[in-house]
């Protein structure tokens, strides 16, 4: 990798020779490992190096990519040989003039340095402490998860650009049963940063929360059925603005006419106390990263501003051709994929609101503390949402756990409805899958309430 500067342009100009717009070239090096613990014992240990190449040609709305283990300047070659055969077209000026930029995160403790045995005991311990907290605990399941990737990413507009992008996680899932009935409790920690994230983030206080749920959801009463208010806590993080608004904003879907949200540029498309913002620049955050996967630097990209739509998360394709500005979200699994337009750490920004007093003024509905899965239609917005932790609220308090409950409804027409935005700010991750590819995000959002919702349950 260090010597590709070398024979960069050699490569770019045998990928041109018969034209195009813009050739890229995408190096990756990734040092991972993964332990899951489960039943009581370690599961599966596995660690590794996985090194590529990706070569990409971008021909007016046209795609060809091709990619290989062998990252020699011979397999560059080969790879630039490939692309080039699939093009017939004019020639124009590039630039192999590289000045190289290196960045990188910065990463205290390297998790390949840290022993297998302390990131097994950490499990053991969370395992411990979920099986405690409740006889009717019959599965737990723990993963441990970390990376170190280290891309190189040249074009022929003249950008060379190196990042070092560090990822740990924590996960722990409890499964509680009784009588016949089972319910699952589930917590997910993780950051852009290396082992130190683990002395600020506590693995034996998610284990606990998982816990917790499960044998909370396992005493709830059904959810009941019908349309009510629905207030959603800051601590079940983004999931609604992720899956319900963000998937819609994504360039290739305005592109490709199937997003609710085309032709809306410019438009009120939420009340005006609503600021949708993503974010790759948050330190340590899952979706951060200094550039993204095309060598753009990350920024804090403002898609809705007090309700209206005002841009949208773009690639370098979807940015050359809607003529948008660059907002550094073209992410790709690794090198075996083309980049696409891709969410970071997107959230809904904070209001005025005391989130207290939004619970209290709410006399009856739904409190929803956890979110779980989803589905959601880009092209119409619609969207069905698992509730892993509620509560029905009474003359403004939320303190009768149900359980069952489903969120049925519209992306734009919640938007439009939700009438109160709290002053705090929660955090979640996840991994957001695209075309069979799955990146590391974060979601956030302030305690917010909507007007109505229709609510699916079990009563």
């Amino acid at each position: 990798m260090a010597d590709l500067l070398t024979y960069a342009g050699e490569v770019l100009e045998l990928a041109l020779s018969k034209g195009g717009d813009l050739g890229e070239i995408f190096l990756e090096e990734r040092v991972s490992a993964r332990i899951t613990f489960e039943d009581g014992k370690v599961d599966r240990v596995s660690s590794g190096t996985d090194v590529g190449a990706g070569l990409r040609l971008l021909i007016g709305d046209r795609t060809l990519y091709a990619y290989s283990n062998d990252v020699s300047r011979n397999g560059l070659l080969a790879l630039a040989k490939t692309v080039s055969g699939g093009v017939s077209a004019d020639k124009r000026a590039y630039n192999f003039d590289f000045k190289p930029e290196r960045y990188a995160m910065p990463v205290k403790v390297p998790p390949a340095e840290v022993p297998t045995a302390r990131k097994v005991a950490m499990l053991v311990t969370a395992d411990r402490i979920v099986r405690a907290h409740d006889r009717r605990i019959v599965q737990v399941m723990c993963s441990y998860a970390d990376s170190l990737r280290r891309i190189v990413i040249v074009n022929s507009d003249g950008r060379y650009v190196e990042d070092v992008q560090p990822q740990v996680s924590f996960y722990v899932a409890a499964v509680a049963s009784d009588k016949g009935v089972m319910q699952t409790g589930r917590r997910p920690i993780g950051g852009a940063m290396g082992f130190e994230f683990f002395d600020t983030e506590d693995s034996e206080a998610a284990a606990l929360k998982a816990a917790k749920q499960a044998s909370l959801m396992l005493d709830a009463a059904p959810a009941p059925t019908g349309r009510m208010p629905v207030v959603i806590s800051s601590e079940a993080g983004g999931t609604m603005v992720h899956e319900a608004v963000g998937h819609g904003l994504e360039a290739d879907h305005i592109d490709k006419q199937i997003s609710k949200y085309c032709g809306r540029l410019g438009e009120m498309i939420a009340t005006p106390e609503i600021t949708i913002v993503d974010d790759g620049t948050i330190p340590f955050k899952r979706g951060s990263s200094s550039v993204d996967d095309e060598g753009t630097p990350t920024r804090r990209a403002v898609l809705v501003d007090k309700g209206r739509l005002v841009s949208f998360m773009n690639d370098l394709r979807t940015c050359r051709k809607m003529n948008l500005e660059p907002s550094g979200n073209g992410r790709r699994q690794s090198f075996e994929y083309k980049p696409v337009p891709r969410m970071r750490n997107t959230m809904i920004a904070p209001g005025n609101a005391d989130p207290a007093e939004i619970l209290a003024s709410t006399p009856r509905g739904l409190y929803v503390k956890m979110m779980g899965g989803g589905q959601v239609n880009t092209l119409n917005g619609d969207f069905v949402f698992e509730v892993s932790e509620g509560y029905l609220i009474e003359n403004g308090k939320a303190e009768k756990a149900v359980r069952g409950a489903t969120l049925i409804g519209n992306g734009p027409d919640v938007l439009m409805n939700i009438d109160a935005v709290g002053s705090d700010l929660g955090f979640g991750i996840g991994s957001c899958g695209k075309e069979g590819q799955w990146v590391p995000v974060t979601d956030a959002q302030p305690t917010i309430r909507i007007k109505e919702l229709t609510i699916g349950g079990t009563a």
